[in-house]
């Protein structure tokens, strides 16, 4: 997969169409906050959307439908916790939502901090920041990543990606992200699984860098 500047039209109409997991709608919503000529795109994929349902033949629900929802709405409140909400006006609307963890080494320059709340199985949101003329680690990637730049910008073989350029690799991209703005980078990310360090050496280091 290659890199792009913005989500592929796939993604952007899955976006629309509500079927993107939690973590990349996130990182999906950030870039629409950051780059709002993008989002013709969605847009256009909800009135899609829109014209198909209304092309569909009405349905009748279950005689016990009702019933079933207020039971689960029962069963959640059981479980329900308040969860606190950032107040760094900082970030981009769809971040400002979630609670954050504390930031945590992964080199040098280079600091990573979990978005509490969104995830599916392995895939979860994380914060990047990384200091100017920094790299984050040579990787590959155990699943989909989708990054989002929300200041800053850095540079892979693919080019320079600045605010709210938004990359997609996969297992068959590998790069190393390096900061070339004078201000840190930061980035927020979707992470499917862990990232792969290659070489011998990426072996010996796995078990200390751990997004």
């Amino acid at each position: 997969m290659s890199a792009r500047r913005h989500p592929s039209e796939e993604r952007l109409l899955a976006f629309a169409a509500g079927t993107l997991s939690v973590p990349e709608a996130v990182v999906v919503a950030t870039h629409l906050a950051l780059r709002p000529e993008t989002r013709a795109w969605a847009e256009l994929g909800e009135a899609v959307g829109g014209a198909m349902l209304d092309d569909l033949a009405p349905s009748g629900l279950e005689p016990d439908a009702l019933d079933d929802v207020m039971a689960r709405l029962d069963d959640a409140s059981d479980i329900a916790t308040p969860v606190p909400r950032t107040a760094d006006p900082s970030l981009p609307a769809p971040l400002r939502g979630f609670a954050l963890g504390t930031w945590r080494w992964l080199g040098p320059g280079v600091h990573v901090r979990d978005v509490l709340g969104p995830r599916d199985g392995d895939c979860r949101v994380i914060l990047l920041r990384i200091a100017p003329g920094q790299s984050a680690p040579r990787h590959t990637h155990g699943g989909v990543e989708l990054t989002c730049v929300i200041e800053g910008a850095y540079a892979t073989e693919d080019g320079v990606f600045s605010r709210g350029d938004f990359e997609e690799a996969d297992p068959n991209v590998t790069h190393q992200p390096r900061v070339v703005s004078s201000a840190p980078c930061l980035c927020v990310a979707a992470l499917d699984g862990q990232i792969v360090l290659p070489g011998r050496l990426g072996r010996l280091l796995a078990p200390f860098v751990k997004l």
